[in-house]
């Protein structure tokens, strides 16, 4: 079997046969190798010490033994930052929005469509093959594919690595919290909607009462303000989001 990134690994794990093995049927066909698990306590011990590197993992959130979500956490307590694309049996926007606070790169929700999926996971074996040891010194530009790094607040946030440098700090994001960031920072100066955030970084077409919004922004403080508890370059605009200041104003 060819090694990743060569025939990258797919890792599915879903306890519907008749789905994980149509879903393989055709990752193979792609290209890609597959591990096939079906059940979340065997699947999380799979993920914490795989035999090769994987490419990205396909994660149903109902599961036998462990669900989905707990996975992801686990993984992300682990400090292990594999893609995966969460699968929801429910479209409804609080369980998605679980799924990302727990560290997923992505979601589709049952049913979903084959082909959409398939560029899902080419669109995170991309963001994965931009952490190699060829990408750009700060300072360097950046291929045209790669986000530019970008420094505020003796802090860079490296789009493509998806690291947040900071004196005496490395942070590891995942593609929700890069991709909030980077929302953010295009829009610096702009009062940004938590709408905004549901329908433009996270496709969620609905209006939601849920607090995964703000437990991800409390989260973000924690990465590039001195003191989170009293933010200056994350701000809340009361009632409506929030705002990115590069520059804090006096």
């Amino acid at each position: 079997m060819d090694t990743f990134p060569a025939s990258p690994l797919i890792v599915v794990v879903e306890d519907e046969d008749h789905l994980a093995q149509g879903l393989i049927f055709n990752l193979q066909a792609e290209g890609y190798s597959t591990h096939h698990e079906a059940n979340g306590d065997d699947a999380l011990a799979y993920l914490l010490h795989p035999p090769q590197k994987i490419g990205a993992v396909i994660l149903d959130c109902m599961l036998p033994g462990r669900d989905g979500f707990s996975i992801v956490r686990a993984l992300r307590e682990a400090q292990i930052y594999t893609p995966v694309l969460l699968l929801t049996a429910r479209s409804r926007p609080e369980d998605i929005l679980e799924g990302l606070e727990a560290g997923a790169d992505d979601y589709l929700p049952k049913p979903f469509d084959l082909n959409i999926l398939l560029v899902r996971i080419k669109s995170l074996l991309r963001r994965t093959a931009w952490q190699t040891p060829s990408r750009p010194e700060l300072g360097e530009a950046a291929p045209l594919d790669q986000p530019a790094p970008y420094t505020f607040n003796h802090r860079t946030i490296r789009f493509d690595t998806l690291e947040l440098i900071a004196p005496n700090r490395i942070t590891h994001l995942t593609l929700m919290e890069a991709d909030l960031l980077r929302y953010l920072t295009e829009h610096e100066g702009q009062i940004v909607s938590r709408k905004d955030i549901l329908e433009q970084v996270w496709r969620v077409h609905e209006d939601t009462d849920t607090r995964a919004i703000d437990n991800f922004i409390v989260r973000l403080r924690r990465y590039i303000e001195d003191d989170p508890a009293n933010p200056v370059h994350l701000v809340t605009v009361r009632g409506i989001g929030y705002r990115f200041l590069a520059t804090p104003q006096p």
